[in-house]
């Protein structure tokens, strides 16, 4: 009778293990933490006197802006009443004065076999030439490339490769792009899988990287004929500059296979800096790498980066936004005086959309969102992915 029950104990006691194990290592997440509207308040001083300065708020609501897309990925204006998408899937779509065009405005041929596919874009505030990024299978497996292309009587043209050969696969793909103050071009890559790289100062992969709008590697990048400006990172997907230039990143976190579940970041990137992965990640730390602003665990998935600088919305103005695809909202920073220190975040309240991915901000100062409920891991709503826009309600 014993044995019967220190084996009943016994076996009790390893389930309870197993348990423990596949919550930290294969991230079992419950809703994240952090509640719709409710503010969370890293410095209460800071807080105190931010709210003494913070303007009266505009009340807002939200608006459909199109329907029947396949997980958009990218958002950018060309003007208030030209917005372009990328589609994960290959297409750059195309809304004018409010209304989807039906028809693509270009293909890619793309690797799509899980998150990777069409990416990020930007457009060239120099010129008004597009660039994107995207993933594509080779003999030895799948790599990201960015491409320019010009916009030629209401069609793109002459695709030329400015970055190949970055590492990808299937997960952990990257891929943002922005053009800096500097005026020059921002790149987010993934690790492709293979947390090593990120370390590795020969490899393209878990880096942001910096380049001239032709390709060329900027004179005063930090390592010499490398386009690389920082490294150490897992999945960045969301690069914004505050008003004084400093530079916000938003990156995924460990998923269980490489690592206890969350921990993503919210990180202030410097020139030629260490952001340790995959030697340290959530709030650990280790000499000679740099610290997360701000990490969440549970998993909020950021996808994205955006800094308000619009009239519409005084209250958001120099906040940083970010969309989150497990958390399925949008996330706002509220950062000290200076732009450096983070004083509250808060999840808004948005609405119930489903996972949220690209956050961007239209000329006249509206925000917009997309959806990404078609990616095989959201529930899949009436009219999904949309377009979403985030207007004052006296509009």
């Amino acid at each position: 009778m014993k044995r019967k029950q220190i084996l009943i104990i016994s076996g009790i006691l390893v389930v309870l293990c197993i348990v423990a194990l596949v919550n930290r290592y294969l991230a079992l997440y419950v809703p994240n933490a952090v509640k719709t509207g409710e503010v969370v308040v890293v410095a209460p001083d800071e807080y105190e006197s931010f709210q003494n300065t913070e303007p009266e708020s505009v009340a807002f609501r939200t608006e459909v802006v199109a329907t029947g897309l396949t997980i958009p990925w990218s958002i950018v204006f060309e003007s208030d009443s030209h917005v372009y998408i990328t589609e994960r899937t290959g297409a750059v779509r195309e809304i004018v004065d409010g209304v989807l065009s039906p028809q693509p405005l270009y293909t890619f041929t793309v690797s799509q076999t899980g998150e990777e596919g069409l990416m990020g874009m930007a457009i060239n505030p120099s010129d008004s030439s597009f660039y994107f990024c995207y993933a594509y299978d080779t003999n030895s497996g799948i790599a990201d490339k960015v491409v320019r292309l010009t916009k030629r009587e209401g069609k793109l043209t002459d695709e030329t490769v400015i970055l190949d050969s970055i590492p990808a696969a299937q997960y952990h793909a990257g891929c943002r792009l922005a053009f800096g103050p500097d005026t020059k071009l921002y790149i987010t890559t993934g690790d492709a899988t293979k947390g090593d790289i990120a370390q590795d100062l020969n490899s393209l992969g878990g880096k942001i990287l910096r380049v001239n709008a032709d390709g060329s590697i900027p004179g005063d990048n930090p390592f010499p004929n490398s386009p690389i400006w920082s490294y150490g990172h897992r999945n960045p997907q969301g690069i914004a500059w505050s008003s004084n230039g400093i530079l916000y990143e938003t990156e995924h976190g460990p998923s269980g296979f490489d690592g206890p579940g969350g921990g993503d970041e919210v990180n202030i990137i410097k020139k030629g800096a260490n952001y340790g992965w995959p030697l340290v990640s959530h709030d650990n730390t280790r000499e000679g790498t740099e610290a997360p602003k701000l990490t969440f665990t549970p998993a909020f998935a950021p996808a994205s980066g955006m800094v308000y600088t619009g009239t519409l919305f005084p209250q958001f103005r120099n906040n940083f936004f970010f969309g989150g695809i497990k958390g399925e909202g949008i996330m706002r920073v509220m950062f000290d005086s200076n732009n450096t220190d983070i004083v509250a975040y808060e999840k808004l309240d948005s609405g119930d959309w489903g996972r949220i991915r690209d956050v961007a901000e239209s000329p006249d100062g509206t925000i917009y969102f997309s959806t990404s409920n078609r990616d095989g891991r959201g529930k899949v709503l009436e009219g999904d992915d949309k377009i979403i826009s985030i207007v004052p309600v006296s509009l």
